[in-house]
């Protein structure tokens, strides 16, 4: 593994820059020859006798990723992952927007064998889901199965066409900061997805059932909660309402704008 010397100053910044080891050592009772960070932000202290020593102050939390693309859409009368805005269908675009960088893990849980191929494509892992109709739950539930000895779960919502791989990627970074609360999108103070919740949470998402979705768990643990702020457009439902779709726009035409630009 590749080293390089640097000065006492230079050891000195990398320590006030890495969360946990200011803490952990004084500088003055260390004689340091080189040190380096590699991935995991894990700290190695080269000595000058030649003693090797590596500590852990706060490894980053792995976190999972859940597409949630099991739904019939009864409502919709069709699957309507596969309706198709300006050349892409919804799940494509539930697809791009995840930032598969900030995921130890991706799962697509799906009932559709379109949507597991889909998943495939993009390197994600396709879950199975034979019972759609136990509900979001369920969906839940598989896709927490399916991550591996995760810290953290998102789960992200298949009918956001607008909603952009940026603002996934950043609220990652804010639960990274907040690592003790459940983080979601929203607007102006008002919830939406996807939402990431830590591992703590696990046993009482598992524990859902019907179409009990996360936003029970959420309004047990309000104290618990924290938002990131983006534009309302990201958070639209495909299907809402053409009110509501027309309080967040001008006019129609601008839903077709903002589906072009986020490309």
């Amino acid at each position: 593994m590749q080293m390089a010397a640097i000065s006492h100053t230079d050891i000195s910044i990398i320590l006030s820059q890495t969360r946990g080891f200011e803490k952990a050592f004084s500088l003055s009772y260390l004689r340091y020859n080189a040190v380096f960070l590699d991935s995991v932000s894990v700290l190695r202290v080269y000595y000058r006798q030649n003693h090797t020593t590596e500590v852990h102050p706060m490894e980053k939390p792995r976190i999972g990723c859940v597409v949630m693309a099991a739904g019939s859409a009864s409502r919709f009368g069709a699957n309507k992952l596969a309706a198709q805005i300006d050349g892409k269908t919804l799940l494509c675009r539930a697809l791009e927007a995840v930032p598969p960088a900030c995921f130890a893990q991706v799962v697509v849980v799906t009932q559709h064998p379109e949507a597991a191929e889909a998943a495939r494509r993009f390197s994600f892992t396709p879950v199975e889901n034979q019972h759609p109709d136990w509900g979001i739950s369920h969906t839940i539930s598989l896709g927490l199965d399916a991550l591996q000895d995760c810290d953290a779960a998102l789960f992200l919502v298949s009918d956001q066409p607008l909603l952009r791989q940026a603002s996934v990627a950043e609220l990652v970074d804010f639960y990274r900061r907040h690592p003790s609360h459940i983080v979601a999108l929203g607007h102006n103070g008002v919830r939406g997805n996807p939402c990431l919740f830590p591992a703590r949470f696990f046993p009482e998402l598992r524990a859902l059932r019907e179409d009990h979705g996360g936003s029970t768990v959420i309004r047990r643990h309000e104290d618990a909660l924290l938002l990131y702020d983006v534009p309302a457009r990201q958070l639209a439902d495909r299907y809402l309402s053409a009110a509501f779709q027309l309080s967040l726009y001008e006019t129609e035409e601008q839903v077709h704008d903002e589906v072009v630009a986020s490309n």
